[in-house]
């Protein structure tokens, strides 16, 4: 139990990595058109983005926990990364997305999308970093 943590940050960045740098561009790569790549790419991200917040909650209902399973400074040293990718992820969920499946001035905020996801993913990095042991 006492690696709880670790594997659900290892889950939560695990996941973001697999989706967006070799998931999608597959899809993109494989897929007839770009349109059909697209639409699967959506649900894609739409389901990574609870993937993200059910792993964010579960690590701040550890951090917050008075249990040994979080160190006190590596809980709150991690925790505003934590905080911080959830709402990266809820942010293009309902901000960014609904903006990209409309096409409304599609190339800017795709790039939106893309800055935000990547941040999104070194947050989760930044997480697992923290709550990887010093040897």
């Amino acid at each position: 139990m006492h690696r709880l943590p670790l594997f659900t940050a290892a889950l939560w960045w695990g996941s973001l990595t697999t989706l967006g740098f070799l998931v999608v561009p597959v899809l993109f790569s494989h897929l007839p058109t770009p349109a059909l790549a697209g639409g699967m790419a959506a649900r894609l991200f739409s389901a990574q983005t609870w993937v993200s917040v059910v792993c964010g909650l579960l690590l701040l209902m550890i951090f917050r926990s008075n249990r040994p399973l979080a160190r006190a400074n590596t809980a709150q040293a991690a925790m505003i990364f934590v905080v911080g990718g959830m709402l990266l992820a809820l942010l293009v969920e309902f901000g960014v997305a609904p903006r990209i499946l409309a096409r409304d001035n599609l190339k800017l905020w795709h790039a939106v999308g893309s800055g935000m996801y990547v941040l999104q993913w070194l947050c989760a990095g930044t997480v697992l970093y923290k709550l990887t042991p010093a040897r």
